[in-house]
């Protein structure tokens, strides 16, 4: 049995009468940037996740380097965040002129709130965490670290539509949550997006500026801004998704809970929630001291899964420059040779999933003995 990592196909397969109709009517309408689509977008957005505000841009990143442009964050500046995440976590926060300041991870793979305040400074004005995985970050301690020493809380919610932490949604703890709707994300676009969620007006309003080349209208420019619009049709595929994305987090989770059960008695680091957590399991992420082994075993029987990060950010090339070492953050180091990442797609059939754990069992097995 062949079991692709993601199946995208089969996911379009079942609304595309509905993504094929929509995208017909802005074809024929000629509304191809930031149009009704968008707005609409942006107001649906909000609404699902309880802000004042949201602005759609053209990508995770940008969501994420935007919002730092707009709260005056960059040269001289430092933001605190994880040393495990995809690069743009760190790329949008050099790209802001400000200095990344990486903390250790937590076994959950998100940022152990207990080593923040050490990495305080006197130039820190950000925390920057990520909800890995789609699982929640501690957030009642991180904004508890913040609000005590006058720091922004801006989430890296890129993983995450839909996750909660004790029973409030991620996105609406800091001052803004970063999305992104990228093709492999649980709520995804057919191509590239982002989006930023607040409450603060302020914000929003500038946001939409830096987004749009800084224009206050066609002809007058307020300052120097980005080409980082989202487009209709991206938008239109996005309003049709927000219709069944708690369907596709709702099946997620059922997956989740079927690796659960069924791997419960290996010897696995299996990411079981906390009670205050609520995951949507963008990633299934086991842990073992013999995951390449166990990649190759599955890999054997046509099973595909991915490893989510093999490299930590500070031991890329590019982060020479900010003077880390193999060493420094020990738990990251050691889950980028043990976490692996199994299939949780929504369409993803339950024989399937019995497969992929007879299979894991078997491995287990094998290496006990």
């Amino acid at each position: 049995m062949e079991i692709p990592y993601v199946n995208l196909g089969l996911q379009q397969e079942k609304i595309l009468d509905e993504l094929v109709s929509s995208i017909r009517i802005i074809l024929k309408r000629g509304d191809y940037i930031l149009g009704e689509e968008v707005e609409a977008f942006e107001r649906l957005f909000a609404e699902k996740l309880g802000t004042v505000y949201s602005v759609g841009v053209n990508s995770g990143t940008d969501a994420l380097l935007l919002t730092l442009n707009a709260l005056n964050i960059g040269i001289g500046d430092e933001v605190i965040t994880v040393p495990n995440s995809f690069l743009a976590t760190t790329s949008s926060i050099i790209l802001s002129g400000a200095l990344p300041i990486f903390v250790d991870v937590d076994k959950d793979q998100n940022i152990d709130p207990y080593l923040i305040e050490k990495a305080i400074t006197k130039r820190t004005k950000a925390i920057l965490p990520v909800h890995l995985t789609g699982r929640p970050a501690k957030m009642d301690i991180i904004c508890e670290i913040a609000k005590k020493h006058g720091l922004y809380v801006v989430e890296d919610c890129a993983q995450a539509i839909g996750a909660k932490y004790d029973e409030q949604t991620i996105g609406t703890f800091g001052i803004a949550g970063c999305f992104s709707l990228h093709p492999l994300k649980n709520l995804n676009g057919c191509g590239d997006g982002g989006v930023v969620a607040t409450n603060n007006e302020y914000l929003a309003t500038r946001l939409k500026k830096l987004r749009n080349h800084g224009l206050l209208n066609r002809d007058e420019c307020a300052e120097w801004g980005y080409n980082s619009r989202l487009d209709s049709i991206q938008a239109a595929i996005l309003n049709i998704k927000l219709r069944y994305i708690d369907e596709w987090n709702t099946k997620r989770r059922e997956n989740a809970k079927k690796y659960i059960d069924g791997l419960s008695n290996t010897e696995l680091y299996l990411p079981i929630e906390t009670e205050k957590e609520y995951s949507v399991y963008h990633a299934f992420v086991i842990q073992t001291e013999k995951r390449d082994e166990l990649q190759m075993h599955l890999s054997k029987y046509g099973i595909d899964s991915k490893i989510h990060y093999p490299i930590p950010i500070h031991l890329q090339k590019a982060a020479t420059h900010l003077k880390y070492k193999k060493g420094d953050f020990p738990v990251a180091e050691k889950q980028a040779n043990t976490i692996l990442s199994l299939p949780i797609y929504p369409e993803l059939q339950d024989e399937q999933i019995d497969c992929i754990i007879h299979f894991i069992q078997s491995f287990m097995r094998e290496i006990k003995q």
